[in-house]
């Protein structure tokens, strides 16, 4: 599986964290796991399960911690945490990094930054930002677009009018995120975030037209940079002797990355509107979502019109 990075610059400038030492260059310092570590047991000599890769984490009880030891404890400590060489570390609060600290970090050219957020909160965001940033991933050939506040992925054969559907539901309101190729980030077990590669991003094509930049066309609240993918609506021509299920009782699911997810299968032929199809899916989906199933629901009222006990 490949791995993905974030060089240390990124991060520094998304939490607005305070430089105290860099050796080099934290535009040359990746980060490549998503975890984040909080060193209290480092710090007191303990060293398993230690992983220097994450960004380490000291905050005002680590601090306390290191003040109350003896000097020479205190270095020793210090030392066989910072010999580890982890990829940053990171002081919460105000006061930094005491220069105790800071004369061994130099020592191991270590990475110090300070960050004047409580630990609890910056660790439960760094980690989420992390798990996006370097969440395994793929690219499909598709449309993502945000109908009514869901995210549907719409696959299809060339030429099947995918495109075509996501330009008619920009004119009725809603957003695009990817036109022709989406960029799939697994972030969670549960989770799928689409977003378009940056180098066609808010732009769509349309055969007989050509490239459009949909921010200029329909304006900057026409597009989205990300989205979770709720459901995928896969488009097809037409086939007179294919079964298409007409009360949505089965449940269909699309495998993206181990992630099973809702999907409906649309016909596609001439007189079919595919925009009002796709308003209409989105919001039965978001119903489903909520635990309301109108096909149950009718089925049990079709069950209990004929007498039968559901």
């Amino acid at each position: 599986m490949k791995i993905y990075t974030i060089p240390l610059s990124a991060i520094m400038k998304e939490f607005s964290m305070e430089e105290i030492y860099l050796p080099v260059d934290p535009e040359t310092i990746e980060i490549s796991r998503p975890e984040v570590h909080r060193c209290g047991l480092a710090l007191s000599g303990f060293y398993r399960q230690f992983e220097p890769q994450r960004l380490q984490i000291i905050g005002n009880a680590e601090s306390e911690y290191l003040a109350s030891l003896d000097s020479e404890t205190r270095l020793r400590n210090i030392d066989g945490f910072l010999s580890r060489n982890p990829t940053a570390v990171i002081f919460t609060g105000h006061d930094g990094a005491p220069d105790y600290f800071l004369e061994l970090a130099k020592q191991h050219k270590v990475p110090v930054l300070r960050a004047a957020t409580k630990t609890t909160d910056l660790m439960a965001a760094l980690i989420a930002s992390l798990q996006v940033h370097l969440a395994p991933r793929i690219t499909r050939h598709g449309v993502l677009v945000e109908v009514y506040g869901e995210g549907i992925l719409i696959v299809g054969s060339s030429g099947i009018g995918k495109s075509e559907t996501a330009i008619e539901l920009l004119k009725r309101g809603h957003r695009l995120i990817a036109d022709d190729a989406v960029e799939i980030k697994k972030v969670s077990a549960k989770t799928l975030v689409g977003t378009a590669p940056n180098t066609i991003r808010y732009y769509a094509e349309l055969r007989g037209v050509g490239i459009v930049d949909v921010r200029r066309i329909f304006g900057i609240g026409a597009i989205k940079e990300t989205e979770k993918i709720n459901m995928v609506v896969v488009l097809e021509p037409w086939d007179p002797d294919k079964y298409y299920d007409r009360l949505g009782l089965e449940t269909q699911y699309y495998d993206i990355m181990d992630i099973k997810v809702p999907m409906v299968t649309i016909p596609v032929r001439p007189g079919r509107n595919l925009a009002i199809i796709m308003e209409i899916a989105a919001m039965n989906n978001r119903q489903k979502r909520m635990g309301y199933n109108t096909a149950e629901e009718f089925n049990k009222m079709l069950m209990k019109e004929a007498g039968i006990e559901v």
